[in-house]
């Protein structure tokens, strides 16, 4: 069955398929269509694909006919370039993915695997009764990926810089498993923040207030200025977060004396801390990193997270103890003459992008063990 609204399904029955993953929760999606943040209006109009047995949710996928790629954060603008240049429309395309969220995760949301597949075939049935040119599964978690291959999609790789926490008993721990250079350099850019008068406040859930929401999202506004862009995101949606599902935001705020200078937002869930978005009143070397990696991930050892996931791109974060990771993506194609020519792309980009990740692999900032 497809459905228009996740409004029409049980908020406790999706939760017991979307678990602890804080993007897959019932209050993010809902809240993401509500304050029309991700709408038919913004390109996004669901099309969520539901499993039930007996009026009870037994899987359900999260599903988005589109006409643009904006906020996917997995580029295939060539795809629908070449789409174009042989008269042939790319849009509208199916789509399965958190909008805006390059979090990995759950898309074939089921009890067994037999369902999982299910999902997988039922999507291809989907697009194609849609008369899609195509459908995109982005950020797969490995029980989505092997049923999307078995299913004969077309997987994509990608790579994100992730930390995981080896049971630090606390910062200094960490760092002491750090090269000299890379430990040397993280030193100076603390000491250049402290030297700028900027000291740190990490916040959780019912700690956050509404007058720092506003700040973090004055700055989240500026961030995509800077780069002549328009957010994605209401300051509504994130007040409704705040006030449904609270636990799952963390704000690192930085401050000189009782003035706020620079944020950043992360979300928690299922023992793991997602980076998301960051902004500053004020330019002081350092103080980027010091936001949003260093803090995040002193919060983590002291509080147990097991990992931190630094967010899209950024070969940066190397150097602050987060390592290439892979990520996934994958693909069906309606027109079997693009279908086979982006199979032999893909093929060659992860050849290509394995070398990348291996060659990354050599320059980790850690000492050898």
């Amino acid at each position: 069955m497809i459905i228009d609204s996740i409004a029409d399904i049980d908020p406790a029955q999706w939760q017991a398929l979307a678990g602890d993953n804080p993007t897959l929760s019932y209050s993010f999606l809902h809240a993401l269509h509500e304050t029309g943040c991700a709408a038919p209006d913004t390109g996004w109009a669901p099309r969520y694909l539901i499993l039930q047995r007996d009026g009870e949710l037994h899987a359900a996928m999260p599903l988005y006919l589109k006409d643009h790629s904006r906020g996917e954060y997995v580029f295939d603008h060539a795809w629908a370039d070449a789409f174009h240049r042989n008269g042939i429309p790319y849009y509208p395309k199916l789509l399965s993915a958190v909008p805006f969220t390059p979090v990995t995760g759950a898309r074939l949301l089921a009890r067994t695997a037999e369902d999982r597949a299910l999902l997988a075939q039922a999507a291809l049935q989907v697009a194609q009764q849609l008369g899609t040119s195509s459908l995109h599964i982005l950020f797969p978690n490995d029980e989505d990926k092997q049923a999307l291959a078995e299913a004969g999609y077309l997987l994509r790789e990608g790579v994100q810089f992730h930390w995981e926490n080896q049971g630090y008993a606390d910062f200094d721990a960490f760092l002491a498993t750090m090269k000299m250079e890379k430990r040397k350099k993280l030193r100076q850019d603390q000491r250049r923040v402290q030297e700028a008068g900027i000291h740190f406040e990490h916040l959780a859930g019912t700690a956050i207030t509404d007058q720092v929401l506003r700040f973090f999202y004055q700055c989240y506004v500026s961030t995509y200025k800077a780069h002549y862009s328009s957010p994605y995101l209401s300051l509504r949606f994130f007040q409704r977060l705040l006030a449904e599902t609270p636990d799952s935001l963390m704000i690192v705020l930085a401050k000189r004396g009782d003035a706020p200078v620079a944020v950043a937002l992360n979300l928690v869930g299922g023992n793991i801390m997602y980076g998301r978005y960051w902004g500053t009143q004020e330019f002081v070397s350092g103080l980027h990193f010091e936001t949003c990696y260093i803090q995040s991930i002193a919060y983590c050892i002291q509080h147990g997270i097991a990992s931190f996931e630094g967010g899209a791109q950024g070969v940066h974060k190397m150097s602050r103890g987060l390592v290439p990771t892979p990520t996934w993506s994958a693909h069906w194609i309606a027109d079997q003459r693009f279908a086979d020519a982006i199979a032999d792309f893909l093929a060659q980009e992860t050849a290509s992008m394995n070398d990348y990740i291996d060659e990354l692999s050599e320059h980790i900032p850690f000492k050898a063990t």
